[in-house]
């Protein structure tokens, strides 16, 4: 198990393949901020630039940032699996500080499980909104597991507000904006990534492209305060 540093969070991926070959992919994150530590990239591809892979409600600004955080890091897991099958079955051990996670699944899920990871941390404006997830990052999350942790996480952090005497949002109405502004992004960077494998043979768009229409974006409504409301009765 990792021993991590006060200052760092350390995850750490391996991926085992049917033919015995492995991949390993380490993410370190300050843990002041979640900001990922990087190395230094060697290659910048034009794709992406800021001007071109922006998403619509992106606040960055273009003389400031030349490239968009969250393609710098689509780049690394592009380059890692970019010509690997979204479906194939992998064995996956993921080291964390707290515990240690293994889990036989496609592919898919486990780079999924990653992404959502790099894509939190990697200065992205609309996805650093998600940071306080990753403090209790749950490689493999279900849905219901991910609707709870956010939603709880959310409710306590309003509760925290209310006690120092701010104003909460008990509706949750910032948080059903947060992940309005994820389905955009979501939405926005999956045509990219599509266009991106019609100019590159090597890319197989289908592993990046399945994750992050894979990605959570929860629906407050009735429907999904029902389905919690099982897990909770006891408290009711």
């Amino acid at each position: 198990m990792i021993k991590s540093p006060d200052s760092k969070i350390y995850f750490k991926y391996h991926f085992t393949f049917r033919d015995d070959t492995s991949k390993t992919l380490t993410v370190v994150v300050e843990k002041s901020d979640l900001s990922i530590v990087k190395p230094q990239h060697k290659y910048f591809p034009d794709w992406a630039k800021l001007k071109s892979f922006k998403c619509p409600h992106c606040p960055l600004n273009e003389e400031e940032h030349q490239y968009c955080p969250l393609a710098l890091n689509l780049q690394d897991i592009i380059s890692e699996f970019g010509d690997k099958n979204s479906f194939d079955i992998v064995q996956v051990f993921v080291e964390t500080p707290s515990r240690n996670y293994l889990k036989k699944t496609s592919l898919q899920q486990g780079v999924s499980s990653l992404l959502g990871i790099l894509m939190v941390t990697s200065g992205c404006p609309v996805m650093g909104k998600l940071k306080p997830l990753l403090y209790f990052h749950l490689p493999f999350a279900s849905i219901e597991e991910t609707e709870v942790r956010a939603l709880s996480l959310y409710l306590l952090a309003q509760y925290v507000k209310f006690i120092k005497g701010e104003k909460p949002d008990w509706e949750m109405e910032k948080l059903k904006q947060i992940y309005e502004d994820v389905r955009i992004l979501n939405h926005h960077v999956s045509k990219k990534i599509v266009n991106l494998s019609e100019r590159d043979a090597s890319i197989n768009s289908l592993i990046v492209l399945n994750n992050f229409a894979e990605f959570v974006t929860i629906i407050l409504g009735e429907k999904t305060l029902e389905e919690l409301e099982f897990f909770l009765k006891e408290f009711f």
